[in-house]
């Protein structure tokens, strides 16, 4: 479809999963500007991830550290993340990176690039109002998990993957409660707004074809949440 608008919620561990995975950037890349030239513009969210975490493992080895304060680490690990994001984006994105996502903005570029907002939430929360404010009825979440599962494959041998679930019982998956540093397949408090709003949520690996394959609306590996 001519002029759609993607929201991309990008997992700040695929980002940078030990060092910056630039040949995963560059493939990303490559993709995102294959469709911008098929029509498509592109709202990108990026997530802290692991380097959010390196930072508030630090703070709490040495003080007792808030909940608002692991928060804003994350928020600040999401903007640096974004900003990279921003610059190998530059010649198509707006030229700022988006920190509120109930800012009034028209698209006169084809990327925008986003980062996180406010503490008690992470950036799917963002996804969210941004697809929202855009009229947008999907989002695709790229994380290092290619399915959700009905467990916790890493504790349960038995762990069976979801091709498609719905947002009450998606919810008994991951609860409704935001914790900073959560690793979860969507955020708790954007899942609520996911299912109150109407808005499809793709859960998929970083295979780049298999990306393609969801903006393309084709067959897929992963989970669909709706």
């Amino acid at each position: 479809m001519e002029n759609e608008t993607v929201v991309i919620s990008l997992g700040g561990s695929i980002i940078v999963p030990g060092d910056i995975d630039v040949q995963f950037l560059k493939r990303f890349r490559n993709t995102i500007l294959k469709h911008i030239r098929r029509g498509k513009r592109f709202i990108i969210i990026a997530g802290g991830g692991r380097t959010a975490r390196i930072y508030m493992n630090a703070a709490e080895k040495i003080v007792k550290v808030h909940d608002v304060d692991k928060d804003w680490l994350g928020i600040h690990s999401t903007r640096l993340n974004a900003h990279l994001l921003l610059t190998v984006f530059k010649e198509h994105a707006y030229s700022k990176v988006i920190k509120n996502p109930n800012e009034r903005l028209r698209f006169r570029n084809k990327i925008f690039v986003a980062a996180g907002y406010q503490p008690g939430c992470s950036t799917d929360y963002d996804a969210v109002l941004l697809a929202k404010n855009f009229g947008v009825k999907k989002i695709i979440n790229i994380s290092n998990i290619d399915y959700v599962y009905d467990r916790d494959p890493k504790k349960f041998r038995g762990a069976k993957k979801i091709n498609e679930i719905s947002w009450k019982d998606f919810r008994k998956i991951v609860g409704n409660k935001w914790d900073p540093g959560l690793n979860a397949p969507f955020d708790p408090v954007a899942s609520r707004k996911c299912e109150r709003f109407g808005i499809k949520v793709y859960i998929i690996g970083k295979d780049i074809r298999n990306l393609s394959n969801v903006i393309e609306g084709k067959k897929f590996r992963g989970t669909l949440v709706q």
